[in-house]
């Protein structure tokens, strides 16, 4: 998007802000975070794909070139960056109040569900078993994931020369390779080709940021102390890039092996049950909190490793406008953009291979892709659908037992 065509869209975006008190846009704000924080299955790619449903298509808040820009940026700085979207969205359209009460309602529901089943867990020793819920769900992420990319590929992909970098990023991520390597190559392979074809003859690097971890030596149990694990926590929140398995890796060094607090097969049901519950992945700490000092050790851990998205959100979105006005800093933004969408194709067919599984979910995937191009129906009432298709299949197969 030009600096003109950014100014105009936010102009047009105040404007229409005006007719709407500060109160009202907190509320609406607020409500589309709840219920995105009750029904957003699927990880980072499904959850953006279901805002971007929300804001760009049916409530017109942004455009696709200023969700695009918004994600981009999202992906160069760590923490949970579907909850980090949600959260520039609640600042630009209620400011930053709109930022703080957008991330809480996206956060809170997906805490409390997971809270319920810690609880449950230190009672019956297991995880619930959701594979009847995500059964009807997972058909349904991958309609909205694939409408999400096919309409921002659209804006993203400006010739031949992107659509290959965008299919580079796919194959790449695929092959194993860390997605912020693939962000910033791209970003810069983008910038350096725009330079080279502008002939400019100053030359920008970045150098990325350096991922920390801790040495894995096995220690004996640590006594339990909630300022401790807050800061476990708020490392994890200040310093994490990548999916829910880099998070296993990262709890891992300092829960199990360096703290002794935790078994590694209670981590791996704190993972499973931040997977498969609605909401940020990032909730595994609400489950691991609880098991390591009860309702208190839940409430430090999650405020831990969500304090720095907050932070991170509220210093960079105001850089975003900028960013696209400079021709350099516009450039890399352009290349991490379709970077960030190839990743999003490669997260898709991930998630495809794992949620087609035989006819009914081949055709859930197929009605919900019809539902949401043809009649526009809101990803959230899908959602809800594909949930129900799952109880049904479950109650049909007579396996009763949730524990």
């Amino acid at each position: 998007m030009s600096g003109s065509d950014q100014s105009a869209h936010q102009a047009a975006a105040v404007g229409g802000q005006a007719a709407q008190t500060q109160d009202e846009r907190l509320r609406e704000v607020t409500l589309l975070a709840l219920r995105l924080g009750f029904t957003a299955f699927g990880g980072p790619a499904a959850h953006i794909a279901m805002l971007r449903d929300e804001v760009v298509l049916r409530r017109r808040w942004l455009s696709d070139e200023h969700f695009l820009d918004l994600l981009g940026a999202t992906n160069l700085i760590p923490g949970p960056n579907s909850t980090e979207m949600v959260m520039h969205v609640g600042q630009l359209r209620a400011g930053r109040r709109g930022l703080v009460l957008a991330g809480l309602g996206f956060i809170l529901p997906a805490a409390l569900i997971v809270l319920a089943f810690a609880w449950a867990y230190t009672r019956y020793g297991t995880t619930p078993t959701a594979a009847w819920l995500l059964y009807g769900v997972k058909p349904v992420i991958i309609a909205i994931v694939a409408q999400a990319l096919w309409g921002l590929a659209r804006v993203a992909i400006k010739g031949a020369a992107y659509a290959a970098v965008g299919g580079a990023a796919m194959a790449l991520y695929l092959l194993g390779l860390h997605e912020l390597l693939i962000l910033f190559g791209g970003g810069l392979l983008v910038l350096a080709a725009r330079t080279l074809w502008r002939r400019r003859a100053q030359l920008w690097s970045l150098v990325a940021l350096p991922l920390t971890g801790v040495s894995a030596v096995a220690a004996p149990e640590v006594p339990v102390s909630l300022l401790r694990l807050f800061l476990v926590f708020l490392k994890v929140g200040a310093v994490l890039y990548g999916s829910g398995y880099v998070l296993l890796a990262f709890l891992r060094n300092d829960l199990v092996l360096r703290l002794g607090w935790l078994t590694d097969q209670q981590l791996l049901d704190a993972i499973a049950v931040g997977q498969f519950t609605p909401g940020p992945v990032f909730t595994t700490a609400t489950f691991v909190g609880y098991l390591v000092a009860g309702w208190s050790g839940a409430l430090v851990a999650t405020v831990g490793i969500f304090l720095p998205a907050f932070i991170f959100v509220a210093a960079l979105n105001p850089l975003i406008p900028r960013l696209r006005r400079s021709p350099v800093a516009g450039a890399l933004l352009d290349g991490i953009n379709v970077v960030s969408l190839g990743l999003m194709a490669a997260v898709l067919l991930e998630l495809g291979r794992a949620a087609l599984v035989d006819g009914l979910t081949v055709a859930l995937a197929l009605i919900a892709g019809v539902l949401l191009v043809r009649w526009k129906i809101s990803s959230a009432w899908l959602v809800a659908l594909g949930g129900l298709v799952g109880l049904l299949a479950w109650a049909l197969s007579g396996q009763t037992r949730l524990f």
